[in-house]
């Protein structure tokens, strides 16, 4: 974890081809910031296709998954405000 304060929080993940995390919600709204690689990102049975500079969003309480489509990096920021 790079940042970890009351209104929210910023880490890194890194992740192998074919790794990824399985469906679950958070309590918060998260960014998902791509450093490196491309990476399939589940919201709520939606898949999106993200590359190195591209971001989206996570609302809170949406079922969200993701999965390496091959070595990738990224930075979550959640915002607990």
């Amino acid at each position: 974890m790079l940042l970890n304060k009351k209104i929210g929080t910023v880490t890194l993940f890194s992740f192998d081809k074919g790794e990824g995390l399985s469906e679950h919600t958070a309590p918060f709204d998260a960014l998902v910031y791509v450093l490196e690689g491309k990476v399939e990102i589940i919201i709520s049975k939606k898949p999106y296709i993200l590359e190195k500079g591209q971001m989206i969003t996570m609302p809170a309480n949406d079922p969200h998954a993701l999965n390496a489509l091959e070595r990738f990096k990224m930075m979550l920021i959640m915002v607990k405000a």
